[in-house]
């Protein structure tokens, strides 16, 4: 592996340390509030909430004792460790410094133990992982951490490191997701208790089965007392806040409205919709498949003061105020936000595979999820000849399938799909829904706003036209896990009764009208549609409302409590369930239309 970092932690020019087409966002930026839609929506938490560099952190900390510097898989430790100590050496203090990575598991028995979780020779997918960070390090070393008697400051520094039973303040350092991921593509970091760099794909199922869950477990025991958040997706460069101060911003944010900061990914089939409409992205790629607007796993929000932005996991969101956000739905999902909404973008670009997710049975059995993707398809845009393939012909034969769709595998023969699956016209707002074990996949020319319950990966992809990945591989298929989980009762003419929404006016008043669009009875979400000529005046009724505006340029929204933002065309925002009441206000003089996605009543088995 080459290191990004010489052994003293000083950058090295020469290594590529993050590898992606999306730019790293500024820790410091004054384009925050440009108009249209914002790559970096922010969250104010007033003046002097935010600090840059790391010498105002060095004179805020006591002047001897332990430091226990944690953080998330794929920090640089050494950077920051390097010019901490600069700083508290400039202020005349020593400091020793221990990484506990040297108490971690042998790389050998770390791929052991974590190997009935990883899926074995699977490309994809593995089993949430049931082990906790103390696993990871060896009998007694934390429990044998001892300051240096000839130090000042004694410095505790790795993952893990606020399991060391030592006292002392604890810093937390933040990366997020999609950071670890471009860093894993580079080879700059390993996977948690890893010695060495797996490859981006291995990487990334070990982040979603391992990591990322060892890693939110952790967090969520001890993001309450952490001392000091540090913003570390820039490598050596950081922001920093005092643990309070990020608390009470959480706290906020859970009380008000807020949104997530999206990023951006090209893939195989990806289009062109959101090279055209959205500003700041960079336009030196192939083309732009998704964006996360809110996959709360991989997701952040971001804090600024002054003009210095700090940005934190939606994990620690969730730990810290989830039942404030989900209200009567905690009980049922606890920290997991249950919702999800991304873009897939096909304009002039390629049909999705064909494909279906699993049951709610099956997720659980195989793959250790609590609940399975439940997803629908609204189009947020549709270009010319735009079509959406959904359910099966009237009189498919199973075996037949199958047959057809591994021959085509084995042999690189295209199919002739719509044989077996119905194709669909797909016109602006129209809405598909997609319960589990459906066939389904987006033709081109859509801009596709995708509903569903937040498991995000396992898709079960049976055809995808013969295509290589933008790397020239392969893509893998899962024919047999799909007909495992297919429903093919789901043909002919019930498609279009049971799978294409058709909505219903539930209300309307002085400036406003709500329609109902009706969802499956396997979705445990429900949707609706506001069209809003001036303003409309809600309220939470106990539960979560995940919104996006997909018509019209923008939209303010006022609490009862007195908060007031703005929402731009496309953008995705929250408001949870703690709100209360609230108003959506239109300031143009042409109607506005947003779909809002909540949580049904429901207890999960």
């Amino acid at each position: 592996m080459m290191a990004p970092f010489t052994p003293d932690g000083r950058r090295s020019i020469d290594t590529l340390w993050r590898i992606s087409s999306q730019e790293i966002m500024p820790l410091n930026d004054s384009r925050t509030d440009t108009e249209g839609y914002r790559l970096y929506p922010v969250h104010s938490l007033g003046d002097n909430a935010i600090q840059p560099g790391l010498v105002s952190l060095a004179e805020s900390l006591p002047k001897s004792g332990i430091l226990r510097v944690d953080g998330d898989t794929g920090v640089f430790f050494e950077p920051f460790v390097r010019q901490l100590t600069e700083a508290l050496s400039h202020l005349g203090r020593s400091v020793c410094h221990v990484p506990v990575s040297e108490w971690v598991h042998p790389p050998e028995t770390v791929l052991e133990m974590t190997a009935p979780f990883t899926g074995g020779d699977d490309p994809v997918f593995g089993r949430r992982t049931t082990l906790a960070m103390r696993d990871f390090f060896r009998a007694g070393k934390l429990e044998s951490a001892k300051p240096d008697a000839d130090s000042g400051i004694t410095i505790f520094f790795g993952t893990g490191a606020a399991l060391c039973p030592v006292g002392g303040a604890l810093l937390y350092i933040t990366v997020p997701k999609n950071e670890q991921q471009y860093r894993a593509r580079a080879g700059s970091i390993a996977n948690l208790g890893l010695a060495r760099p797996l490859g981006s794909k291995m990487a990334y199922k070990r982040f979603y089965f391992n990591d990322w869950v060892v890693v939110r477990k952790h967090l969520e025991s001890i993001a309450p007392v952490v001392n000091y958040f540090i913003d570390g997706q820039q490598g050596d460069s950081f922001t920093w806040a005092s643990g309070d101060t990020i608390r009470k911003g959480l706290a906020m944010l859970s009380r008000s409205v807020f949104r997530p900061r999206p990023w951006f990914e090209p893939g195989a089939w990806g289009g062109e919709w959101c090279l055209g409409h959205i500003p700041g992205l960079n336009t030196e790629v192939p083309n732009y498949a998704w964006s996360f607007e809110l996959i709360s796993p991989e997701n952040g929000v971001v804090f600024e003061s002054d003009g210095n932005l700090l940005e934190v996991s939606f994990d620690l969101l969730m730990a810290l105020e989830a039942k404030q956000i989900l209200g009567q739905s905690f009980a049922t999902y606890g920290t997991e936000f249950p919702i999800r909404f991304d873009f897939l973008d096909t304009y002039n670009g390629g049909n999705l595979s064909v494909q279906c997710h699993p049951r709610p049975e099956y997720i659980r059995a195989h793959f250790g999820e609590n609940f399975t993707q439940e997803e629908a398809y609204y189009m947020l845009d549709s270009g010319d000849n735009a079509v959406v393939y959904l359910g099966f012909q009237q009189g498919i034969n199973p075996e037949e399938f199958e047959r057809i769709l591994t021959g085509s595998y084995l042999h690189g023969q295209p199919v002739d799909i719509e044989q077996f699956v119905q194709k669909h016209p797909a016109h602006k707002h129209d809405f598909f829904l997609i319960p589990p074990g459906t066939i389904h996949a987006s033709g081109i020319n859509n801009l596709v706003l995708e509903i569903s319950t937040t498991p995000y990966i396992f898709t079960f992809k049976m055809y995808d036209w013969c295509r290589p990945d933008l790397d020239g591989n392969p893509r893998p298929l899962n024919i047999a896990r799909g007909m495992e989980n297919l429903y093919f009762e789901r043909q002919g003419h019930a498609v279009k009764e049971d799978l294409i929404s058709k909505p219903l006016l539930l209300e309307k008043g002085d400036g406003w009208e709500m329609y109902q669009l009706p969802t499956h009875p396997m979705h445990s979400y429900e949707v609706k549609r506001l069209v809003i000529t001036h303003e409309i005046n809600l309220n939470t009724s106990g539960q979560c409302h995940v919104y996006n505006l997909v018509e019209g340029s923008m939209i303010h929204v006022v609490t009862e409590s007195g908060f007031s933002t703005t929402y731009r065309y496309t953008e995705t925002f929250v408001v949870p369930a703690s709100t209360g009441n609230y108003t959506l206000i239109n300031p143009t003089d042409t109607p506005v239309m947003l779909v809002d996605a909540s949580l049904k009543k429901i207890t999960l088995p």
